[in-house]
């Protein structure tokens, strides 16, 4: 059992940067591809980047392509998302999840996770 604990969020202004972390109280490691993904108010979660078991393969909603980064830290037990030039409709919930699928692949579809974070509030101001 693997539980997904979020930090980081906060208010920023248009064009400012935050660093989410997801801690998972269980192990980690390599076993497990991860993922964040989004939900602002009245619209449906939504995935925003993805990273491979190993680290070695990332992939990202277009719309967050060369200002969101994710990056993981096994040792740590931890998943990053590095936001860079955020905009007000950056604005949701953040969550994280993680996925036993046992293949270095990416997963991008909510029902291939297996565990979920509660979320941490990012709201963009501008």
């Amino acid at each position: 059992q693997v539980q997904l604990v979020e930090s980081g969020g906060g208010l920023v202004q248009a064009g400012g940067s935050l660093r989410l972390s997801c801690t998972a109280s269980g192990h980690l490691s390599s076993l497990y591809a991860l993922a964040w993904f989004r939900q602002a108010p009245g619209l449906e979660r939504e995935f925003v980047a993805a990273v491979s078991r190993s680290g070695g393969y990332t992939y990202y909603q277009d719309s967050v392509k060369g200002r969101f980064t994710i990056s993981r830290d096994n040792a740590k037990n931890t998943v990053y998302l590095q936001m860079n030039s955020l905009k007000p409709e950056d604005t949701a919930v953040y969550c994280c999840a993680a996925t036993e699928r046992s293949n270095d692949y990416l997963y991008t579809k909510e029902y291939e996770f297996d565990y979920w974070g509660q979320g941490t509030q990012v709201t963009v101001s501008s």
